[in-house]
């Protein structure tokens, strides 16, 4: 014979009367409180945390990857630069950069490689600096908007032997 609960609502929905007796029966306890938003305030803030989190990884790794490709580019303008012997020196017996055409070279190779920087000759180093700034893709929601990307790239003519073997 079974034996009748008299209803005692536990929210302001009623739960059917086979719940309520599974509840019971098993020691099931449900705590009602009086936050009922509190786990949806919660789930925003980390929502917000997680997605800027993710912002951080996309945008750390694309500025990296940018920062890459621009010292790569650097590099080899320095490189292009430093090969711009002059031929009146060499003429002489001397082997010294013509410092206008190294220049002109490395200018001439950063702007095929779509980079804009600077370019100095002291001696015999050429220098090339890139300043340039890598857009955000996920990190502009929250106010960053750009990533600064800086390098420096040297390269010095080096000729005949340098050191005993």
């Amino acid at each position: 014979m079974r034996r009748s609960i008299p209803f005692a609502p536990s929210s302001d929905r009623a739960e059917p009367r086979r719940i309520q007796d599974w509840r019971r029966r098993f020691g099931v306890v449900m705590k009602v409180t009086d936050e009922p938003g509190s786990l949806t305030a919660f789930m925003a803030v980390l929502a917000v945390s997680l997605f800027v989190l993710i912002g951080l990884v996309v945008d750390t790794g694309r500025a990296i990857a940018a920062r890459s490709a621009a010292m790569d580019a650097a590099q080899q303008a320095a490189r292009a630069g430093a090969g711009q012997l002059s031929v009146a020196a060499l003429r002489s017996g001397q082997v010294v950069i013509d410092p206008s055409e190294a220049v002109m070279a490395a200018d001439a190779y950063l702007s095929s490689v779509g980079q804009i920087g600077t370019t100095s000759v002291f001696g015999q180093t050429v220098t090339v600096h890139i300043v340039g700034q890598d857009p955000t893709v996920i990190l502009g929601i929250v106010g960053i908007d750009r990533i600064g990307i800086s390098v420096t790239a040297r390269a010095t003519n080096v000729h005949g032997v340098t050191q005993e073997d």
